[in-house]
């Protein structure tokens, strides 16, 4: 029966595939061999397969490359748009700050011409009051004398050259008494005048003042809103790779608190203390949450938050339970020779053979983290050497405990073990 089958389809493939003859010769005597249809359908088909499989390998490496690389890119083009942003928004800020200062001190200008025109415009009045009061009792004189000479005048109207020269007298003083009198009326209306414009400058200038400070509160709001969206995330990250933000900043804070400097006397203001506005209280609050976003990026700088394999390669194995034991780390498999990369800055604290893990490289991180780099089929540092992120330490190998060429990567913290992923999905989702 399989015989009569197999006749039948080689009779049917027979049309498009006729059957081949394979001769080898030899000193003696000559062979051959007989390639039937289903044969070279057979060899057809396998040869498909491989070329088939070959081509959609090739272009899920190509894929997985790509998107690594657009991914990464995008991040370094999110982060360095952000840290612009926030320059443009402190630079806007110390501008608006600027004018307010500067608008506050025209105003305290424009009050102090204000005050002085008052003063000289009541001195000008008080000397005008005098100068009327004046101005009476020597009417009244006037008028007395002049009732006094018009006695004399019927009395003894004998000496008419006298009585001239007196009125004469009295005319003179007159005049002088109106010309000063109008001087003071003129000198009241101008500082009146000049009063009256240094009010409405005043007033211009507190509307300015306002309109200033105003937009100060709102370039203040965007950058408190700025600064909030980049701190929750980075305790978020933190937190989801198991350290404590808290901890994390006072430690980071140690290392960086130096202080110095020559140090000048405070120049006090002769107008007393002024209490601290709320625009300033606001400012220092911004102030302290830019210092946590710093101390947090200094953190994230001496975390192992890279990938240790930058080409491209396909996840075999999670962290967590496997095979009825605890599988500390992921791995990653790509071919023999893939170069493997330091994911933070650290120091060599191993480099060498280990059972299980085959060739292995331990790295010690700042802030209670260590990397392990298993398998590997080439080492490239050395015990003690420091290494930054980035630096090429070794290459994928298949050394040790394993089934094939991959890279077995280990993150520790505190000496515990921790998911990888956590690390690099933090990494990631923030940068």
């Amino acid at each position: 029966m399989p015989r009569r089958i197999a006749h039948r389809l080689n009779a049917s493939l027979e049309r498009w595939l006729p059957e081949q003859r394979l001769f080898l010769r030899s000193e003696n005597g000559t062979r051959f061999v007989r390639l039937r249809p289903a044969t070279q359908l057979a060899a057809m088909g396998g040869t498909a397969l491989v070329f088939g499989w070959s081509i959609i390998a090739s272009a899920i490496l190509v894929t997985d490359a790509i998107s690594a690389g657009s991914a990464k890119d995008q991040t370094g083009r999110a982060q360095l748009a952000f840290e612009q942003r926030l320059d443009a928004l402190s630079a806007e800020r110390d501008q608006r700050a600027n004018e307010a200062s500067a608008a506050q001190a025209r105003f305290a200008v424009a009050l102090e011409q204000v005050s002085q025109m008052q003063s000289q415009l009541l001195t000008s009045e008080e000397r005008r009051h005098e100068l009327e009061t004046g101005l009476g009792v020597v009417q009244a004189n006037l008028q007395k004398a002049l009732a006094e000479q018009d006695a004399q005048l019927r009395t003894a109207s004998a000496n008419p050259a006298e009585t001239a020269a007196r009125n004469e007298e009295f005319s003179v003083a007159l005049d002088i008494l109106s010309g000063e009198l109008q001087g003071v009326a003129s000198a009241r209306d101008k500082a009146e005048t000049e009063a009256q414009e240094a009010q409405l400058a005043a007033e211009r200038l507190t509307v300015e003042r306002d309109a200033i400070v105003a937009r100060q509160d709102e370039i203040l709001a965007q950058i408190e809103d700025a600064v909030t969206v980049s701190v929750e995330p980075l305790d978020k990250m933190f937190k989801s790779v198991g350290i404590d933000p808290d901890k994390l900043l006072s430690t980071v804070r140690k290392g960086y608190s130096g202080q110095g400097g020559p140090l000048t006397p405070i120049a006090y203001s002769s107008h007393g203390n002024a209490a601290i506005t709320q625009s300033e209280t606001r400012g220092n609050q911004i102030l302290v949450s830019l210092d946590k976003v710093n101390t947090y990026r200094i953190a994230a700088e001496k975390l192992p938050l890279s990938m240790p394999v930058q080409s491209a390669f396909r996840y075999t194995s999670g962290f967590g339970a496997r095979w009825s034991r605890r599988h500390e780390g992921i791995d990653m498999a790509a071919p023999v020779g893939t170069p493997i990369y330091a994911t933070g800055d650290g120091v060599v604290i191993f480099a060498g053979w280990q059972r299980g893990y085959g060739n292995v490289i331990k790295v010690q991180h700042e802030l209670g983290t260590e990397t392990r780099y298993g398998h590997l089929s080439k080492i490239h540092v050395r015990a003690g050497q420091r290494v930054s992120r980035g630096a090429r330490i070794g290459d994928m190998g298949n050394t040790g405990r394993s089934t094939g060429p991959h890279l077995h990567y280990e993150v520790r913290v505190n000496g515990t073990a921790v998911n990888p992923l956590s690390f690099i999905k933090a990494a990631q989702n923030v940068f």
